[in-house]
């Protein structure tokens, strides 16, 4: 038999590159100590980057339409891993400067962290041949031809509710933070609390998805299944015409906090009519048709669900105000002070004004619309202790959030920004007619929503939870505690990004420098130099103290 024969074989696809080098004679050791660090010809931004954009584009959708793995269709299109997860790194990198603005540059090439991840989760740093043992050495460590004895745990933790849970993550996160000797006894505790609520047998509450969504429609009959063979290969629907109005309220009630409505319904009907004309003589001709909704099959809401679910991944990932409790890795940006389901941050420099905060959920929502009973009784705690902080201080203050657009899955937060006196009464004016010059002059919405007169005439302090959707993109500032003016944006195109126009308004008001205004800075991980100056001044506000303290 030849010498060949017993060569190791190595496939042309083989995702182990490590297996490669060992064939062309390099040592182990070395193959474990390679570097993530390298350099790349190109700067991300550059002419090329759009190219590369679309390439890795590609690689998602053709791993979702073969059922390949994304490595796999990788290495094919990009010749290996390392230039991937370079165009993913840069990828990142892009999306980070769309969401900061115009003068964000976080790095110039990719740094292989990607690659480093990666190489530190497929365990190449440990020993890489450990599938070659002999036979009896992996049978003796399998445990094979030995029973084993299993004995049931003995359940000693108590069962906590959720409040009690979240009161304890809190703890230990307040520990963790001031390396307190006791962190490691309070993580010890969280966890065991938590695997014996996730163990319980209680039926929890479930928010479903696109798909598992379109999966019940069937039963509200919604739509009915095409019935030939083309329909039931591919999963066709079609609209039901014997609806009833329960089924129609139902379903209302279903679609109403998916993206683009009945709008994008209408959109797409329009685009699949190559006869359309925008004139009232076709539309009456053709109402039936335009009136029939669109039903995508089932393959097609799955792959949405699917990109709705990864796009979802990423924003998570990246956001620089969750916790990753993955990793148990804390915010990116300083947590002051820490409440159950809320907690207090300093936002990024420049600041507007010496001793600026945010107000954060601890759970990532798309806007404050969306936060429950108990986040909004603790960020209300958070406002009365900052406006009697601030009025020792001999300040005036105002609190906003901006979420104009909600699509882009941003975590919410309320901006806290300090004024003189003389400031803060003449603020809603400045406000009132900053709104009222910035969208269009003939819109669907009232331009200005007064939820602080509506707070005054009965409504009190749901004024603004009650006044507008959650769905909503819009613009609230707060000049009292109950309320003050809001505005529903209509074109996103035609308001300021990112935080501009509340910074132009106040930095107007503050006579700012135009690149103190413009200027949006990001949070940098490894501590904030205000943070030990801001905990002083609070300190004696902090009402949280009191759920560590008792």
């Amino acid at each position: 038999m030849l010498q060949a024969d017993f060569d190791l074989k190595i496939h042309g696809k083989e995702l182990n590159s490590h297996l490669r080098d060992l064939k062309e004679g390099k040592v182990l050791e070395e193959v474990e100590e390679e570097s993530a660090q390298h350099e790349v010809d190109y700067t991300i931004g550059d002419a090329g980057s759009q190219w590369r954009m679309t390439k890795l584009r590609a690689v998602y959708r053709e791993a979702e339409e073969s059922g390949k793995s994304v490595e796999e269709v990788a290495m094919n299109r990009f010749g290996d891993i390392r230039s991937f997860d370079d165009a993913r790194e840069e990828e990142s990198e892009l999306d980070r400067r769309e969401r900061y603005g115009e003068g964000y540059v976080g790095k110039e090439k990719p740094t292989g962290e990607l690659f480093q991840e990666r190489k530190l989760k497929e365990n190449v740093h440990r020993d890489s041949h450990e599938h070659v043992r002999s036979p009896g050495k992996e049978l003796e460590a399998e445990g094979q031809g030995k029973p084993m004895e299993t004995v049931p745990p003995q359940n000693t933790t108590q069962h906590l509710d959720l409040t009690a849970l979240n009161r304890l993550k809190a703890q230990m996160m307040k520990a963790k933070l001031k390396r307190a000797p006791d962190a490691a006894d309070l993580e010890e505790r969280y966890n065991a609390a938590a695997a014996a609520m996730a163990n319980r047998k209680e039926s929890d509450v479930v928010v479903l998805g696109v798909m598992d969504n379109r999966m019940l429609a069937g039963n509200r009959n919604e739509v009915k299944a095409v019935e030939n063979r083309r329909g039931r290969e591919r999963g066709k629907v079609e609209e039901n015409d014997e609806m009833t109005i329960e089924d129609m309220v139902q379903e209302e009630r279903r679609t109403r906090g998916q993206y683009g409505g009945d709008g994008r319904r209408m959109a797409e009907r329009i685009a699949k009519d190559a006869k359309f004309e925008n004139d009232l003589e076709y539309m009456d001709d053709n109402a039936s048709k335009l009136a029939r909704r669109v039903h995508r099959s089932e393959i097609d809401i799955k792959n949405v669900t699917i990109n709705e679910l990864q796009k979802m991944n990423r924003i998570l990932d990246n956001c620089p105000l969750c916790h990753q409790e993955d990793t148990n890795t804390p915010p990116i940006a300083p947590v002051v002070s820490l409440a159950t389901r809320v907690y207090l941050s300093l936002p990024t420099e420049p600041e507007l004004n010496e001793g600026c905060c945010t107000i954060v959920p601890i759970q990532h929502r798309t806007n404050l619309l969306e936060c429950d009973d108990d986040e909004w009784e603790e960020i209300r705690n958070f406002m009365k202790s900052l406006t009697r902080m601030y009025h020792d201080q001999g300040r005036d203050v105002i609190f906003y959030e901006n979420a104009a657009q909600p699509h882009r899955k941003r975590h919410a937060a309320m901006e806290v920004v300090p004024l003189p006196y003389s400031l803060g009464e003449t603020s809603p004016a400045f406000f009132k007619e900053a709104i009222l010059s910035s969208d269009a002059e003939w819109s669907q919405h009232r331009k200005l929503i007064d939820s602080l007169a509506k707070a005054k005439q009965g409504m009190g302090r749901s004024a603004f939870r009650r006044l507008i959707a959650k769905e909503m993109p819009y613009f609230h500032v707060w000049f009292e505690l109950d309320g003050g003016l809001g505005h529903v944006v209509e074109d996103e195109n035609r308001w300021p990004r990112g935080d501009l126009f509340a910074r132009e308004v106040i930095g107007g008001m503050l006579d700012l420098a135009p690149d103190v205004i413009k200027r949006q800075g990001r949070w940098q991980r490894g501590g904030d130099r205000r943070v030990p100056g801001f905990q002083k001044r609070w300190r004696k506000f902090d009402w949280t103290r009191v759920l560590v303290e008792g």
